[in-house]
Protein backbone atom coordinates (compact mmCIF):
# COMPACT_ATOMS: atom_id res chain seq x y z
CA UNK A 1 0.00 0.00 0.00
CA UNK A 2 1.41 3.38 -0.81
CA UNK A 3 2.34 5.29 2.21
CA UNK A 4 0.69 8.60 1.06
CA UNK A 5 -2.61 6.74 0.72
CA UNK A 6 -4.09 6.88 4.05
CA UNK A 7 -6.35 4.21 6.07
CA UNK A 8 -9.85 6.42 6.71
CA UNK A 9 -9.89 3.90 9.62
CA UNK A 10 -7.24 5.49 11.28
CA UNK A 11 -7.90 9.10 11.27
CA UNK A 12 -10.51 8.61 13.88
CA UNK A 13 -9.97 4.70 14.86
CA UNK A 14 -12.79 3.03 15.87
CA UNK A 15 -12.18 -0.53 15.11
CA UNK A 16 -12.49 -2.04 18.24
CA UNK A 17 -15.47 -1.45 20.96
CA UNK A 18 -12.92 1.24 22.87
CA UNK A 19 -13.58 3.28 19.86
CA UNK A 20 -10.73 5.69 21.16
CA UNK A 21 -10.83 7.94 18.03
CA UNK A 22 -6.97 8.22 18.00
CA UNK A 23 -5.71 9.39 14.82
CA UNK A 24 -3.15 6.90 14.41
CA UNK A 25 -0.82 9.16 12.06
CA UNK A 26 0.07 11.25 14.97
CA UNK A 27 -0.44 9.01 17.80
CA UNK A 28 -1.20 5.51 18.61
CA UNK A 29 -4.44 3.89 19.88
CA UNK A 30 -5.33 2.50 23.06
CA UNK A 31 -4.43 -0.91 21.59
CA UNK A 32 -0.71 0.63 20.85
CA UNK A 33 -1.81 0.64 16.89
CA UNK A 34 -0.37 3.53 14.46
CA UNK A 35 -0.31 3.59 11.25
CA UNK A 36 2.23 0.58 10.15
CA UNK A 37 1.75 -3.28 10.49
CA UNK A 38 3.43 -4.34 13.03
CA UNK A 39 4.73 -7.79 13.47
CA UNK A 40 6.84 -9.91 16.22
CA UNK A 41 6.73 -13.37 14.88
CA UNK A 42 5.38 -15.69 12.04
CA UNK A 43 6.35 -19.19 11.74
CA UNK A 44 4.32 -22.38 12.39
CA UNK A 45 2.75 -23.24 15.90
CA UNK A 46 1.80 -26.95 16.82
CA UNK A 47 -0.09 -25.80 19.85
CA UNK A 48 -3.02 -24.86 19.32
CA UNK A 49 -6.37 -27.04 18.91
CA UNK A 50 -5.96 -30.29 16.88
CA UNK A 51 -8.16 -29.54 14.38
CA UNK A 52 -6.23 -25.98 13.64
CA UNK A 53 -2.30 -27.33 14.52
CA UNK A 54 -2.92 -30.51 13.21
CA UNK A 55 -0.58 -33.65 14.55
CA UNK A 56 2.43 -33.85 11.79
CA UNK A 57 5.35 -32.10 13.93
CA UNK A 58 7.08 -30.81 11.03
CA UNK A 59 3.96 -28.42 10.42
CA UNK A 60 1.75 -26.62 11.99
CA UNK A 61 -0.45 -23.62 11.96
CA UNK A 62 0.97 -20.50 10.11
CA UNK A 63 0.96 -17.62 13.10
CA UNK A 64 1.20 -14.35 12.28
CA UNK A 65 1.62 -12.24 16.02
CA UNK A 66 1.04 -9.09 15.85
CA UNK A 67 1.81 -6.36 18.27
CA UNK A 68 -0.59 -4.49 20.48
CA UNK A 69 -3.88 -5.34 22.05
CA UNK A 70 -6.98 -3.64 22.51
CA UNK A 71 -7.68 -5.21 25.90
CA UNK A 72 -3.90 -5.39 27.92
CA UNK A 73 -5.22 -8.10 30.37
CA UNK A 74 -3.07 -7.59 33.73
CA UNK A 75 -2.16 -11.67 33.26
CA UNK A 76 -1.53 -11.49 29.73
CA UNK A 77 1.33 -14.86 28.68
CA UNK A 78 2.02 -12.48 25.39
CA UNK A 79 2.34 -8.85 27.26
CA UNK A 80 6.04 -8.36 25.44
CA UNK A 81 3.68 -7.50 22.42
CA UNK A 82 0.80 -7.12 23.98
CA UNK A 83 1.45 -4.24 26.43
CA UNK A 84 4.82 -3.64 25.79
CA UNK A 85 4.63 -3.02 21.72
CA UNK A 86 7.66 -5.45 20.49
CA UNK A 87 7.88 -5.65 17.37
CA UNK A 88 8.41 -4.58 14.05
CA UNK A 89 6.70 -2.64 11.01
CA UNK A 90 6.20 -4.03 7.57
CA UNK A 91 3.93 -3.23 5.05
CA UNK A 92 0.64 -5.44 3.47
CA UNK A 93 2.73 -6.44 0.75
CA UNK A 94 5.45 -7.95 2.56
CA UNK A 95 2.62 -9.46 4.98
CA UNK A 96 1.52 -10.42 1.94
CA UNK A 97 4.70 -12.67 1.00
CA UNK A 98 4.37 -13.93 4.76
CA UNK A 99 1.42 -15.56 4.15
CA UNK A 100 2.23 -17.65 1.23
CA UNK A 101 5.46 -18.32 2.64
CA UNK A 102 3.81 -19.73 5.49
CA UNK A 103 1.65 -22.00 3.13
CA UNK A 104 4.81 -23.03 1.44
CA UNK A 105 6.34 -24.14 4.69
CA UNK A 106 3.32 -26.53 5.17
CA UNK A 107 1.44 -23.76 7.24
CA UNK A 108 -2.60 -25.58 7.60
CA UNK A 109 -4.16 -21.79 7.72
CA UNK A 110 -2.92 -18.54 8.04
CA UNK A 111 -3.90 -17.82 12.08
CA UNK A 112 -3.77 -14.42 12.75
CA UNK A 113 -3.42 -13.43 16.39
CA UNK A 114 -4.68 -10.17 17.66
CA UNK A 115 -4.86 -8.60 14.62
CA UNK A 116 -7.82 -6.08 15.13
CA UNK A 117 -5.95 -2.98 15.06
CA UNK A 118 -4.16 -3.47 11.22
CA UNK A 119 -7.37 -5.33 10.41
CA UNK A 120 -7.69 -2.99 6.96
CA UNK A 121 -4.21 -3.50 5.94
CA UNK A 122 -4.66 -7.18 6.45
CA UNK A 123 -7.68 -7.12 4.09
CA UNK A 124 -5.01 -5.82 1.57
CA UNK A 125 -2.25 -8.36 2.25
CA UNK A 126 -5.39 -11.02 1.94
CA UNK A 127 -6.31 -9.76 -1.23
CA UNK A 128 -2.56 -9.46 -2.38
CA UNK A 129 -2.32 -13.27 -1.48
CA UNK A 130 -5.66 -14.61 -2.43
CA UNK A 131 -4.74 -15.73 -5.92
CA UNK A 132 -2.07 -18.04 -4.51
CA UNK A 133 -3.37 -18.81 -1.00
CA UNK A 134 -5.09 -21.82 -0.79
CA UNK A 135 -5.46 -22.58 3.21
CA UNK A 136 -8.05 -21.13 5.73
CA UNK A 137 -7.59 -17.88 7.36
CA UNK A 138 -8.00 -17.78 11.39
CA UNK A 139 -8.55 -14.90 13.39
CA UNK A 140 -7.44 -15.47 16.93
CA UNK A 141 -8.89 -13.13 19.34
CA UNK A 142 -9.54 -12.17 22.77
CA UNK A 143 -13.50 -11.79 21.74
CA UNK A 144 -13.44 -7.85 22.32
CA UNK A 145 -14.90 -7.22 18.93
CA UNK A 146 -16.48 -4.56 17.01
CA UNK A 147 -19.94 -6.08 15.23
CA UNK A 148 -19.63 -3.73 12.37
CA UNK A 149 -15.70 -4.77 12.27
CA UNK A 150 -16.35 -7.73 12.01
CA UNK A 151 -18.87 -7.66 9.08
CA UNK A 152 -15.99 -6.14 6.78
CA UNK A 153 -14.06 -9.68 7.48
CA UNK A 154 -17.15 -11.62 5.75
CA UNK A 155 -15.90 -13.85 3.30
CA UNK A 156 -11.96 -13.21 4.00
CA UNK A 157 -12.21 -15.31 7.80
CA UNK A 158 -12.29 -19.01 7.45
CA UNK A 159 -12.21 -19.94 11.27
CA UNK A 160 -12.76 -17.50 14.22
CA UNK A 161 -10.97 -18.39 17.10
CA UNK A 162 -12.22 -15.78 19.83
CA UNK A 163 -12.14 -16.08 23.55
CA UNK A 164 -14.71 -15.52 25.70
CA UNK A 165 -13.13 -14.20 29.03
CA UNK A 166 -15.51 -13.17 31.94
CA UNK A 167 -19.23 -12.70 32.80
CA UNK A 168 -19.02 -10.32 35.46
CA UNK A 169 -18.21 -6.60 34.27
CA UNK A 170 -16.27 -6.75 37.59
CA UNK A 171 -13.77 -9.21 36.67
CA UNK A 172 -13.40 -7.59 32.95
CA UNK A 173 -13.04 -4.63 34.30
CA UNK A 174 -10.24 -5.19 37.20
CA UNK A 175 -8.13 -7.73 34.87
CA UNK A 176 -8.95 -6.16 31.03
CA UNK A 177 -10.24 -2.43 31.52
CA UNK A 178 -12.96 -3.19 29.64
CA UNK A 179 -16.48 -3.85 31.69
CA UNK A 180 -18.41 -3.89 28.51
CA UNK A 181 -16.27 -6.71 27.68
CA UNK A 182 -19.69 -9.54 27.89
CA UNK A 183 -21.69 -7.58 26.42
CA UNK A 184 -19.44 -6.64 23.45
CA UNK A 185 -18.02 -10.34 22.65
CA UNK A 186 -21.31 -11.63 22.87
CA UNK A 187 -22.59 -9.60 20.78
CA UNK A 188 -19.12 -10.64 18.41
CA UNK A 189 -19.75 -14.07 18.60
CA UNK A 190 -22.98 -13.93 17.24
CA UNK A 191 -21.67 -12.52 14.43
CA UNK A 192 -18.79 -14.86 14.04
CA UNK A 193 -21.48 -17.55 14.03
CA UNK A 194 -23.69 -16.09 11.45
CA UNK A 195 -20.53 -15.70 9.21
CA UNK A 196 -19.20 -19.47 9.49
CA UNK A 197 -22.71 -21.04 10.06
CA UNK A 198 -21.40 -24.39 10.80
CA UNK A 199 -18.24 -26.60 11.15
CA UNK A 200 -16.71 -27.57 8.02
CA UNK A 201 -13.41 -30.65 7.91
CA UNK A 202 -11.08 -31.47 5.64
CA UNK A 203 -10.03 -34.86 7.17
CA UNK A 204 -9.36 -33.92 10.66
CA UNK A 205 -8.25 -30.15 10.22
CA UNK A 206 -10.74 -27.39 10.28
CA UNK A 207 -12.03 -25.36 6.81
CA UNK A 208 -14.56 -23.28 8.11
CA UNK A 209 -16.01 -22.77 12.03
CA UNK A 210 -15.88 -21.09 14.90
CA UNK A 211 -13.81 -22.11 17.79
CA UNK A 212 -14.91 -20.46 21.22
CA UNK A 213 -11.70 -20.25 24.03
CA UNK A 214 -12.23 -20.04 27.90
CA UNK A 215 -9.21 -19.76 30.23
CA UNK A 216 -10.27 -20.67 33.59
CA UNK A 217 -8.93 -18.35 36.03
CA UNK A 218 -8.47 -18.73 39.80
CA UNK A 219 -11.35 -17.90 42.22
CA UNK A 220 -13.23 -17.20 39.59
CA UNK A 221 -15.35 -20.52 38.49
CA UNK A 222 -18.75 -19.43 38.91
CA UNK A 223 -18.16 -16.77 36.28
CA UNK A 224 -16.79 -19.69 34.25
CA UNK A 225 -20.01 -21.36 34.69
CA UNK A 226 -21.87 -18.66 33.71
CA UNK A 227 -19.93 -18.05 30.33
CA UNK A 228 -20.34 -21.38 29.47
CA UNK A 229 -23.90 -21.62 30.60
CA UNK A 230 -24.60 -18.69 27.94
CA UNK A 231 -22.50 -20.56 25.54
CA UNK A 232 -24.79 -23.43 25.67
CA UNK A 233 -27.96 -21.36 25.69
CA UNK A 234 -26.91 -19.24 22.80
CA UNK A 235 -24.78 -20.93 20.40
CA UNK A 236 -26.05 -24.14 18.50
CA UNK A 237 -24.33 -27.16 19.57
CA UNK A 238 -23.44 -28.38 16.68
CA UNK A 239 -22.27 -25.18 15.12
CA UNK A 240 -19.30 -24.40 17.49
CA UNK A 241 -16.39 -26.19 19.87
CA UNK A 242 -15.51 -25.38 22.83
CA UNK A 243 -11.92 -25.43 24.26
CA UNK A 244 -11.73 -25.15 28.24
CA UNK A 245 -7.93 -23.98 28.92
CA UNK A 246 -6.28 -25.05 32.03
CA UNK A 247 -3.07 -23.00 31.58
CA UNK A 248 -3.72 -20.15 33.66
CA UNK A 249 -0.20 -18.83 35.45
CA UNK A 250 0.50 -15.64 37.12
CA UNK A 251 2.36 -13.42 34.55
CA UNK A 252 2.99 -9.97 33.56
CA UNK A 253 0.83 -8.00 36.65
CA UNK A 254 -1.47 -10.60 38.18
CA UNK A 255 0.55 -10.56 41.49
CA UNK A 256 -1.12 -7.02 41.97
CA UNK A 257 -4.32 -8.97 42.46
CA UNK A 258 -4.52 -11.28 45.30
CA UNK A 259 -6.96 -13.49 43.16
CA UNK A 260 -4.33 -13.64 40.27
CA UNK A 261 -1.89 -14.62 42.69
CA UNK A 262 -1.74 -18.50 42.11
CA UNK A 263 -2.74 -21.26 39.85
CA UNK A 264 -5.73 -22.85 38.88
CA UNK A 265 -6.63 -25.55 41.55
CA UNK A 266 -7.30 -29.04 40.51
CA UNK A 267 -10.98 -28.81 41.79
CA UNK A 268 -11.73 -25.61 40.20
CA UNK A 269 -11.02 -26.53 37.00
CA UNK A 270 -12.30 -29.76 37.00
CA UNK A 271 -15.67 -28.37 37.76
CA UNK A 272 -15.67 -26.08 35.25
CA UNK A 273 -15.18 -29.01 33.00
CA UNK A 274 -17.74 -31.50 34.19
CA UNK A 275 -20.36 -28.42 34.06
CA UNK A 276 -18.98 -27.87 30.56
CA UNK A 277 -19.44 -32.18 29.54
CA UNK A 278 -22.52 -32.24 31.78
CA UNK A 279 -24.03 -29.16 29.31
CA UNK A 280 -23.16 -31.47 26.25
CA UNK A 281 -20.53 -29.29 24.53
CA UNK A 282 -18.37 -30.71 22.59
CA UNK A 283 -14.86 -29.21 21.87
CA UNK A 284 -11.68 -29.88 23.77
CA UNK A 285 -10.78 -30.04 27.75
CA UNK A 286 -6.93 -29.05 27.70
CA UNK A 287 -4.82 -30.95 30.37
CA UNK A 288 -3.47 -29.46 33.42
CA UNK A 289 -0.24 -29.93 32.69
CA UNK A 290 -0.39 -27.99 29.73
CA UNK A 291 0.74 -24.46 31.53
CA UNK A 292 4.43 -24.83 30.26
CA UNK A 293 6.81 -22.60 28.98
CA UNK A 294 6.62 -24.14 25.03
CA UNK A 295 3.00 -22.91 24.51
CA UNK A 296 4.15 -19.17 24.42
CA UNK A 297 6.55 -18.99 21.79
CA UNK A 298 9.82 -16.73 21.86
CA UNK A 299 8.81 -13.17 20.63
CA UNK A 300 12.36 -12.70 18.45
CA UNK A 301 11.25 -11.68 15.02
CA UNK A 302 11.02 -15.22 13.68
CA UNK A 303 9.93 -15.22 10.46
CA UNK A 304 9.75 -11.66 9.49
CA UNK A 305 13.55 -10.20 9.54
Amino acid sequence: MDKNVKIPEYESCRLCPRACGVNRYSSRGFCGGGSEIKVARAALHQWEEPPISGKAPERGSGTVFFSGCQLKCVFCQNYKISSEGYGVEITADRLADIFLRLEDEGAYNINLVSPTPYLPQIITALDKARKRLSIPVVMNSGGYESVETLRTLDGYIDIYLPDMKYFSTRLSADYSSAPDYFEKTAEALLEMLRQTNGLQYDGEMMKKGLIVRHLVLPKARKDSMTVIKWLSDKLPHDKFLISLMSQYTPCYRANEFHALSRRVSTFEYNSVADYALSLGLDGFIQERSSAKEEYTPPFDLTGII
